[in-house]
């Protein structure tokens, strides 16, 4: 079964522009993102969407277009570890890759599911059919008083584990905020932090000693990715796992040599830059030290769903990232993610990816095809 045809349906949508307390300074707002369609000789078509809530995906959608393209046409849709092995030549100078290569390689596999008429995860070796999760929202608050509210917002709606975004919240109130959430919940919600690299050593050395003495899961990107020097002291430091990374550049080899290092309590993944190939990776290489490999956001919909096949085949990812506000990244499907009433995520053993593309709304939204 070879790759005959490679077709992408370029979508401009327009998501709720909402304000955010860090760099990023705002999240949303129009962005163009991809459609991608994997099409067999023998008619098979395998999808995944190019793009996420914060961006434009062009550059993306044309490296696959123009670079990517031409060496899958006639490919075998299984050679997807030769495709693996090739990323790193085609990237060539410097071009990133890997948030291109990773729809495809979701893509490929959407295929392979269905061709087998199976599910992905249980080709991937089926562990569980539930998750639990976290919910988390970017950082909005500039008062403590603020992420109060939304942890207890959470807990109302049945929310047990919460990851808290502080943004540019100063260190005294995020400490403040740290104490005063886990005295409102308790034990009853799990509770991590996440400062996406933006503290100091010392910054991060007070913000860790307080998740020590408040019971924190993980403390998650504190520092720069970079600064080794950084990532030991605050390990030697504090009780509370790091957790890194959601870099961009954080792929498999730097995962290897951080968790070689012994400098991680807990190693990031998603298939936006991993893929279902890369990521099952991550996870397995996580498992043979005895650390748990905990998904994130992927930035859509089709792509969180592959996160979830990969969850359901492991057993050292504890939570689901449910991102809210929704909206952001769930968009072109008919089914999207749900929580379940007992509070956990299930997947399905529909074939493939298990989800179907909302083709009328994706008509709407595309300004072009390329073919």
């Amino acid at each position: 079964m070879k790759i005959s045809e490679i077709k992408i349906d370029v979508i401009e949508i327009k998501p709720e522009t909402i304000n955010v307390i860090d760099e990023r300074q705002t999240l949303g707002g129009k962005t163009k993102q991809g459609i991608l369609r994997i099409i067999t000789d023998n008619g098979i078509e395998g999808n995944s969407f190019i793009g996420e809530q914060s961006r434009n995906s062009l550059d993306r959608i044309m490296i696959i277009h123009e670079i990517i393209k031409p060496k899958l046409l006639g490919m075998d849709v299984s050679h997807r570890e030769w495709l693996w092995s090739q990323v790193g030549s085609i990237s060539g100078h410097g071009l990133p890759i890997n948030s291109s290569w990773a729809p495809i390689d979701v893509a490929l596999w959407d295929i392979a599911g269905k061709h087998v008429n199976m599910p992905i995860y249980k080709i991937l070796g089926a562990q569980k059919t539930q998750t639990p999760l976290y919910a988390t929202f970017p950082p909005r608050h500039n008062s403590i008083e603020g992420f109060i509210r939304e942890a207890e917002k959470l807990s109302d709606e049945g929310f047990e584990a919460y990851k808290i975004h502080p943004g540019n919240l100063d260190i005294d109130k995020t400490i403040k905020v740290i104490e005063k959430i886990r005295e409102n919940m308790g034990k009853k919600m799990t509770l991590m932090l996440d400062r996406n690299h933006g503290y100091n050593l010392e910054e991060a050395i007070k913000v860790g000693e307080a998740l020590d003495a408040n019971d924190y899961y993980w403390f998650e990107d504190p520092v720069n990715v970079n600064d080794i020097r950084a990532i030991k002291k605050l390990s030697n430091k504090i009780k509370t796992p790091i957790n890194m990374s959601d870099s961009a550049t954080f792929l498999l080899g730097e995962a290897a040599n951080y968790i070689g290092q012994n400098l991680l309590g807990m190693v990031r993944g998603t298939t936006r830059k991993l893929g279902i190939t890369g990521l099952k990776k991550l996870c397995s290489m996580s498992e043979s030290f005895g650390i748990n490999c905990e998904i994130g956001l992927a930035g859509n919909s089709l792509m969180n769903m592959a996160n979830l096949h990969v969850i359901m085949s492991v057993n050292n990812c504890t939570f689901y990232e449910y991102w809210r506000p929704e909206n952001l990244h769930q968009w072109g499907v008919i089914n999207d993610i749900e929580i379940e009433s007992n509070g956990k995520i299930s997947i399905n053993d529909t074939p493939g990816l298990g989800m179907n593309l909302d083709e009328d709304w994706i008509k709407y939204h595309t300004i072009k095809t390329l073919n």
